[in-house]
């Protein structure tokens, strides 16, 4: 079987997690990119060899970072992020990178905060802002957040490499069919309470946002005001809250090889951003969201007020799927079947994204 490489964002820098063919031990390495937060990093799964990183450093700024040689060892990109002039902002944090297609091995995204969407076409030696995006008529509905106002969920159709999704909180999602040239918001169905209309056109907090490979059709989203399944790359949204502890959270994972199974993290609420009860507790559906049932073994089930943050939680896609999450008190829990649960690494600097990888 083939050992997983987990790469673990923190606010003091990257670390990199390797198992063993059987997931049950585990070698840690880190710090790397030391000093920054690593908002969130990957590894290409068009080449594992190559990985991406979202590094941000209150003196040195916002950069991408790459890795040739499977997460090892990182240096940041040639091109510097940057809006242009005339958009009249200034990046304030890199928040999310992604791979482009698969006939495109040199292009990659990255979301940044304020709200943009950059694209390099070149590695990362170039970056461009995506202006159609930027302008888009419903773009004056975006409000900051408690996080900001960012650009943080980036997501490519496997069938058709024009085909992106992207998230912003507080913004809503939107789609793009023609490679980012022009921009369609998918948030029929989704609700903004703390908005005048509940069901606004653009403007809702997204969380997170995830597409089924198997099914590219279906998209489950993670909202400030509950948890939403679409069958129809986002034109109609069902909300699948019901069963879970709270509608608001941060995250939510897929199995690639199952599109009705997914798993989630509820929190108490907006104010309080800690996990309900004070119990770690990993909600899971194996029907697609008609159902939830709570996943706690070998998880703290009393005095735990801790966050999952949106890119804290990933799977690994193998046979059976292990999942693997990060908490803001720097502990890095896996799964090797979604149900069971054992820390693979404790105080760690806050836990602000985790990925696995299976290929490299």
């Amino acid at each position: 079987m083939k050992g997983v490489t987990l790469l673990v964002g923190t606010r003091k820098g990257l670390f990199r997690v390797i198992s063993d063919g059987d997931r049950r031990r585990w070698t840690l390495e880190g710090p790397l990119i030391a000093g920054y937060e690593v908002y969130h990093a990957i590894l290409d799964p068009r080449d594992p060899s190559v990985g991406y990183a979202a590094a941000n450093h209150i003196v040195w700024g916002s950069h991408v970072y790459r890795s040739t040689n499977g997460g090892a060892s990182w240096e940041p990109t040639s091109g510097r992020l940057a809006l242009p002039p005339e958009s009249g902002r200034e990046i304030r944090a890199a928040w999310h990178v992604a791979p482009g297609p698969r006939d495109r091995l040199d292009t990659v995204y990255a979301g940044i905060e304020p709200a943009a969407l950059l694209v390099s076409e070149d590695s990362g030696a170039t970056w461009v802002w995506n202006e159609a995006l930027g302008a888009h008529p419903t773009s004056h509905t975006w409000q900051a957040a408690k996080g900001g106002l960012a650009l943080h969920s980036i997501l490519l159709d496997p069938r058709d490499g024009r085909r992106i999704y992207v998230a912003l909180s507080a913004g809503g999602s939107y789609r793009s069919e023609d490679g980012g040239r022009s921009w369609k918001p998918v948030n029929r169905g989704i609700r903004a309470d703390f908005l005048p209309e509940r069901y606004p056109e653009a403007g809702q907090c997204v969380h997170s946002v995830r597409l089924h490979p198997a099914r590219p059709d279906r998209l489950y989203q993670q909202n400030h005001c509950g948890t939403y399944l679409s069958d129809d790359r986002g034109e109609s949204w069902k909300e699948i809250s019901e069963g879970l502890p709270s509608d608001f959270g941060y995250v939510i994972g897929l199995d690639p090889a199952d599109p009705d199974r997914a798993w989630v993290v509820p929190e108490t609420s907006s104010h309080m951003r800690s996990v309900c009860d004070a119990r770690l507790r990993v909600y899971e559906t194996v029907d697609a969201g008609s159902r939830w049932v709570a996943r706690t073994d070998g998880l703290p089930q009393e005095h735990a007020y801790v966050s999952i943050l949106r890119e804290a939680l990933d799977t690994d896609g193998l046979d059976p799927c292990g999942v693997y999450l990060g908490t803001s008190t720097g502990h890095l829990y896996g799964s090797p079947d979604g149900e069971r649960w054992t820390c693979i690494a404790a105080h760690l600097p806050k836990i602000l994204s985790v990925s696995a990888s299976s290929a490299a």
